[in-house]
């Protein structure tokens, strides 16, 4: 855009805080957004302890969150929090301590390495959602056991299961398939600790996800190694988003394996977002992943 004079340089600065403002003496100037997805209703980051390494402290991830948020006006800024990993492929690490230790499949860390960060969150108004990779414990005991450690803050919004790391299978990383009735016990018992609560599954094949069962559940794509932004554009629109609309979905984008390509754009995430969200009939949410957080947020210490 170019701007001839002072009047285009007030139009523009407002144009990225505001979608109307007001000119002196004179009626309201609304701007036209209409190129901008409204559906989209989270927007942020995925968090490992494995995917960003040195771990970012609260204020940088929070900055990060808000400047995703703020390509998609209305979303909230917003985490997929990671806070139980595979361990030894069959038991999950929960990232906190406990004073239970003797649970199946269950090893607990010696401090607690989400705390710090959640009370950030509920400081300045970012919403997350923790999630766990279960291997082989039990996902009832699991739900419980990070809800009732975390559930006291603001921030905590929902809690999800990572499909891919559902019990050993004989594909490493493909897990196990999620049966509706299964689905629909982890939903009961996701909202039996708040009710506003929503629980996800994730996986980047809908073979995983339950055949019918739908609930209040969010179902989220980590599908990745495309040859071009089309081939994932119509695959998380047709192959996913179609198959589970009316649900809100989420879709974890700027993996490494996809950066040939991505790279090459001048706003990946807000480029990319826009476009499928554009094409997305359901609400949504766009998540960048933390493997390359720093090539897309580059002040990020």
């Amino acid at each position: 855009m170019r701007c001839k004079n002072m009047i285009s340089l007030v139009f523009l600065f407002f144009f990225f805080f505001s979608s109307s403002y007001w000119i002196e003496g004179q009626t309201e100037i609304t701007l036209d957004r209409s190129d901008i997805p409204k559906n989209i209703i989270y927007a942020g980051v995925r968090s490992s302890s494995y995917g960003i390494k040195p771990f970012p402290d609260p204020e940088d991830w929070n900055s990060s969150m808000g400047k995703m948020s703020s390509y998609f006006e209305g979303s909230s800024p917003c985490a997929i929090w990671i806070v139980g990993v595979v361990k030894n492929k069959t038991a999950c690490l929960l990232e906190f301590p406990a004073d239970d230790k003797e649970q199946e499949n269950i090893i607990f860390s010696d401090f607690d390495k989400h705390e710090p960060y959640l009370d950030y969150f509920d400081k300045s108004g970012i919403q997350v959602f923790l999630q766990v990779e279960p291997a082989n414990a039990d996902i009832p005991a699991l739900i419980d056991l990070v809800l009732s450690r975390y559930k006291q803050h603001e921030c905590v919004i929902g809690f999800g299961i990572d499909v891919e790391w559902h019990r050993e299978s004989d594909r490493e990383g493909w897990g196990v398939k999620v049966t509706d009735e299964q689905a629909e016990a982890w939903e009961i018992q996701v909202k039996s600790h708040k009710k506003e609560y929503r629980l996800f599954l994730k996986h980047w094949d809908r073979k995983w996800m339950p055949h019918r069962y739908r609930g209040d559940i969010v179902f989220v794509s980590d599908s990745q190694i495309f040859q071009n932004f089309e081939e994932m554009r119509d695959e998380f629109v047709d192959y996913w988003a179609a198959y589970f609309a009316p649900n809100t979905v989420f879709f974890q984008i700027g993996y490494p394996s996809d950066r040939p390509w991505w790279q090459k754009m001048e706003n990946p995430p807000s480029e990319m977002g826009k476009a499928i969200a554009e094409r997305v009939s359901q609400s949504c949410g766009i998540f960048w992943v933390d493997f390359t957080l720093r090539e897309v947020v580059p002040d990020l210490e």
